[in-house]
């Protein structure tokens, strides 16, 4: 079993930053985040594995960086030049090899 515990979201302006967090209960070799918007299938936003290897994206490179702790098994997400069409709920997601886990969601809201 592994819970997620998602902080970070918020309201931010346009152009802003915005830094979200994800704690897991245990280490997972690969975790990410993704997004979903009102009337949007949930979406790809960026993963990395244990290793730090990494894939984004490409309405996100450049802008947003995945990172992780494995000391503390926390995977995080720097977004940086938001644009208001990053507002969504972005979920923290632990990859194993036949399952997923999912955080609750934080809301995400870029204002123009």
């Amino acid at each position: 079993q592994v819970q997620l515990v998602e902080s970070g979201g918020g309201l931010v302006q346009a152009g802003g930053s915005l830094r979200l967090s994800c704690a897991a209960s245990r280490s997972i070799s690969v975790m990410g985040w993704y997004r979903q918007a009102p009337g949007k299938q949930r979406e790809l936003v960026a993963t990395i594995t244990v290793g730090g290897s990494t894939n984004y994206a490409d309405s996100v490179k450049g802008r947003f960086t995945i990172d992780r702790d494995n000391a503390v098994n926390t995977v995080y997400l720097q977004m940086n030049s938001l644009k208001p069409e990053d507002t969504a709920v972005y979920y923290c997601n632990a990859r194993l090899p036949y399952r997923e886990y999912w955080g609750q969601g934080t809301q995400v809201t870029v204002s123009s």
